[in-house]
């Protein structure tokens, strides 16, 4: 995208989709049936993997079940079924808003394929007038509202964790995107039913079951209900979303209804969502009350006494330049993103890189807009020659990222500082 629309405005949704496809590059397909790991690779060319450019090379299936595609990569496919992927650092820096084919996806079971005119959304719980509404019923009641927030899975960073190996998908540094994400606020439907006392908490439940050996459950979670009305009206508001970067939700990213919560971790804004829960109490669902914790062990009391992660940590990135970045002798320009704690309200306050293990600090320069919830672009000259470099950033808040993150039994919100070892040719 060539220009940077202002966030946290009233608007109009966009128009419906239209399939793009560019030549050149070489993608995973969205919009496309979730398939077994074989029937995956027995379906390449249906399912819309396109080996183009002529491309020759090892299969797209390692035995790690991680797939990997050829030149043009937009994702990189974690696991086929389900779909996980995440998307390639260079290509994520090319946008600040990120296009719908470089947006991770995160999914836990099979991808629901819901038909729009006949989704409802059920509000029930602590609240005075329960009811359900159609996702035109949601449109047409609410004002209409759009906001720009960044969005990251826990897990992402996790296969840089020292130790004892974690399960879980092994992310990389890609799951994380931003896009301007278009609905109602979440605020002014609650209103609207009416809370009654005692209520505290508001659970979410996706439409998408997960198998889990004899149980079976829909993914959910919740958040407290002082994140959904404790806020500036200026700042990045929860809303339930129909539309993302101005059309219409995909299957992969919730159509036709997700929830987007600012600041926290991805697994709190719940896709395919179809059931709104006002509590006392936090959700009791698998991926709020087991899933998604800080844990030094994987024992039964060690999960029940952990709360649940809601805020995202501070992270920050850096892209490897490009062999040719500069032809000359001179300096070679690093480039990145860095993320804010989610705290509401905090923006980057400064990103530093060091070239000489954390001695001394150089200040990079941020370049697009550096916003709350959302991420900021940095870049900064470094010496040609150089070997590692070490990147770490700090919010308005005063959070710094770690140089060591301590390990923990899910793997999640790794944050320590960034070691990018450069090649010689740089």
């Amino acid at each position: 995208m060539g220009q940077v629309l202002a966030t946290n405005r009233r608007t109009t949704p966009g128009p419906d989709p239209s399939p793009q496809v560019n030549p050149p590059c070489i993608f995973y397909a969205m919009n496309t049936p979730l398939v077994s790991r074989r029937g995956f690779l027995q379906s390449v060319g249906a399912f819309g993997i396109g080996l183009s450019c002529g491309w020759r090379g090892s299969p797209l299936l390692r035995a790690d079940d991680t797939v990997v595609q050829p030149a043009g990569k937009r994702l990189i496919v974690r696991t086929a079924d389900p779909f996980n992927a995440e998307g390639v650092v260079d290509k994520l820096l090319s946008n600040w808003i990120t296009p719908l084919e470089s947006f991770y996806v995160r999914n836990h079971g099979p991808t629901p394929h819901l038909v729009t005119a006949e989704h409802q959304l059920s509000i029930e719980g602590l609240v005075d007038r329960p009811l359900k509404l159609s996702i035109a019923e949601l449109l047409q009641k609410f004002p209409k509202y759009q906001t720009t927030a960044t969005l990251t899975c826990a897990g992402n960073r996790r296969n840089e964790f020292q130790g004892p190996k974690i399960g879980g998908v092994q992310w990389g540094t890609g799951a994380v995107g931003n896009a301007q994400w278009s609905g109602v606020t979440l605020a002014a439907v609650l209103r609207h039913v009416g809370l009654q006392n005692g209520a505290r908490h508001v659970w979410f439940e996706g439409a998408d079951i997960i198998k889990d050996k004899a149980e079976s459950y829909p993914f959910g979670g919740s958040i407290p209900l002082e994140k959904v009305l404790d806020v500036d009206a200026a700042l990045p508001q929860a809303l339930l979303a129909t539309h993302m970067n101005d059309q219409p939700l995909t299957a992969e990213h919730g159509a036709p209804l997700r929830t987007i919560v600012p600041g926290y971790i991805g697994a709190r804004s719940v896709k395919w969502l179809n059931r709104i829960v006002v509590s006392d109490r936090p959700s009791p669902n698998h991926y709020l009350a087991h899933a998604y914790k800080l844990i030094a062990d994987e024992k039964l009391a060690t999960i029940e006494a952990a709360e649940p992660i809601y805020e995202i940590a501070i992270n920050s990135i850096a892209a490897a330049p490009a062999a040719d970045a500069a032809k000359d002798t001179g300096d070679i320009t690093l480039r990145g993103w860095a993320l804010p704690g989610g705290k509401t309200g905090s923006t980057i306050k400064r990103v530093e890189i060091s070239t000489d293990d954390g001695q001394s600090w150089k200040a990079a320069q941020i370049g697009t807009p550096n916003q709350a919830a959302c991420w900021a672009f940095w870049s900064v000259p470094i010496a040609r020659g150089s070997q590692s470099v070490w990147v770490r950033a700090t919010d308005s808040t005063g959070l710094t990222q770690p140089r060591e993150m301590v390990w923990n039994a899910k793997g999640y919100q790794y944050n320590a500082w960034q070691q990018l070892k450069l090649s010689q040719g740089n």
